[in-house]
């Protein structure tokens, strides 16, 4: 990352505009997807946060904003409260269906059909235009003249809030079914004295018996607690006790003792002076491989080393440290499903500082009916639970794009509680009231207040940062030296669809 006086980091762009319509991968419109895009030279894990909460996506190091009202497929961001998240019946049978697994060594003969192509697809989105990256950004000693220029504005430091991580688990990339009820009916009880042995106590239905079991576990923690050991006359529901019970638990109970198979998840930072990322970099380009041609019918030639590479291990993030945040540091990692010593998944994530943000997976197909896409997902929310037990503002798992108007996207919305992303004040507002308004337009603005706006609107251009000749300026200055530069249209674009605190800490690369 390069650093400037002062030992600031900057974040330095090339905007690419995003007048033209590319084919959707959704609604399969061959010109009807439009966004705005830029290559991302190096970025700050803080600035990166603050794009992401205004729309816009990474695809390798480009970097992506769909034009919402313009798209064939409104794309919005969305984000799921983790430590709040409570695994839905689905969720569950997902969870179930691995210890089973696990345990005794079974993989599910078919593929639930409630879950709607297990790996995200969000990579419809577009990837990096063919123009040429300017090399000389990536290397150049670059010149900090605020001193030089008084109108530049003082550049802010990145605020490192993420807290120590616990490597407990992987957006583009889950696919979670439907809630599919999972209940079957029973057979009437046998009335008393009529069974094989009317001498005996009658049977009693499994449903009772776990009921009865949690009471009592209930009872001796609350004893343990110091708890009054006075039980309420009501007990609560089987469904109110499993609503208490944290995602931890679940996934815990996935992964029982002495068991056929032994699954492990490790957390890869995406170095390649890393030996563990270096040892394993084989092996997930070979799995990265079979998935994408299984999977998504890719030709060999799509799915290359060189393309892996691209698309999930070059990233603009560059790790960075604190003393108060995870040992790890911020930054794009690998979260890899390690099956008997064998890579079965990987989860491709970036840790920020207030979210965990999925941004692809890839498996191998053989194990397509365990559900990994949901799998992972659970396991990336719990990974994000433990990172906020140590940081509060480190509490969002960000699934990328909500995709209503196309059916086998909108699995995100499962997760909950979640919020969608007001495409107009960058508000976030709840799910449910969302998508009654995307019932009945692809394009919705879902903040209520006719009077909200942008908060972080562009105010005023000439104090956009540009890198012009390895120096740093405003706009204002830049002009100058241009002697009216014809380019401040694109620039007051560009600005204005980053906002205007990002505008004036953000480097964009002027040629």
């Amino acid at each position: 990352m390069l650093k400037m006086a002062g030992n600031k980091s900057y974040t330095i762009v090339e905007y690419f505009g995003g007048d033209s319509g590319y084919r959707c991968g959704y609604c399969k419109n061959d010109e009807g997807n439009f966004s705005h895009g830029m290559w991302s030279h190096t970025m700050t894990v803080q600035d990166y946060q603050d794009l992401i909460d205004r729309g816009w996506r990474r695809s390798g190091k480009y970097v992506y904003k769909p034009n919402m009202n313009k798209t064939c497929c409104p794309q919005y961001t969305i984000r799921c409260h983790a430590p709040k998240f409570q695994p839905s019946k689905s969720h569950k049978k997902v969870l179930k269906k691995m210890s089973k697994f696990i345990s005794k060594g079974e993989l599910p003969k078919e593929q639930d059909s409630g879950e709607p192509m297990d790996a995200v697809c969000d990579e419809a989105g577009p990837r990096e235009p063919s123009k040429a990256c300017h090399s000389e950004v990536k290397c150049a000693a670059i010149t900090d003249i605020q001193k030089e220029l008084p109108e530049c504005p003082a550049i802010t430091e990145v605020q490192k809030e993420v807290a120590d991580a616990t490597p407990t688990g992987s957006e583009t990339s889950k696919k979670d079914p439907a809630s599919v009820a999972d209940e079957r009916t029973t057979a009437t009880a046998p009335k008393p004295g009529m069974g094989a042995d009317p001498g005996r106590p009658l049977c009693r239905k499994a449903k009772d018996l776990r009921k009865e079991r949690r009471l009592q576990k209930e009872q001796i923690r609350q004893n343990a607690e110091g708890v009054s050991s006075i039980v309420s006359p009501t007990p609560p529901s089987p469904a109110q006790t499993s609503q208490s019970k944290p995602l931890e638990d679940f996934i815990n109970e996935s992964l029982p003792d002495n068991s056929s198979h032994c699954l492990e998840v490790r957390l890869v930072p995406v170095n390649f002076e890393d030996p563990q990322f270096t040892a394993s970099y084989q092996r997930s380009v070979a799995l990265y491989a079979r998935y994408q041609m299984a999977i998504h019918g890719d030709d060999p030639s799509e799915c290359s080393e060189s393309e892996f590479r691209r698309f999930l291990c070059d990233s603009p993030l560059e790790t960075e440290h604190s003393p108060d945040g995870p040992e790890e540091g911020y930054g794009s990692f690998h979260q890899q499903y390690w099956l008997d010593e064998r890579i079965v998944a990987v989860g491709v994530i970036d840790i920020l500082p207030t979210c965990v943000s999925s941004v692809y997976l890839y498996y191998d197909p053989e194990f397509s009916s365990l559900s990994l896409g949901s799998y992972s997902a659970l396991r990336e929310i719990a990974f994000t639970v433990q990172l906020q037990k140590q940081s509060p503002k480190l509490s969002y798992y960000y699934l990328g794009f909500y995709i209503h108007s196309c059916p086998k996207m909108r699995y995100k919305g499962q997760y909950r509680p979640s919020d969608l992303l007001c495409p107009e004040t960058y508000a976030w507002v709840p799910i449910e009231q969302c998508v009654l308004q995307l019932e009945t337009s692809r394009y919705a603005r879902f903040n209520q207040d006719p009077d909200a706006g942008d908060p972080r609107v562009l105010k005023d251009v000439s104090r956009a940062l540009v890198l012009y000749r390895r120096a740093v300026m405003p706009y204002a200055a830049y002009s100058r030296k241009r002697k009216g530069s014809s380019d401040e249209t694109e620039v007051q674009q560009y600005a204005g669809l980053v906002g205007q605190d990002c505008a004036e800490r953000i480097l964009l690369y002027r040629a």
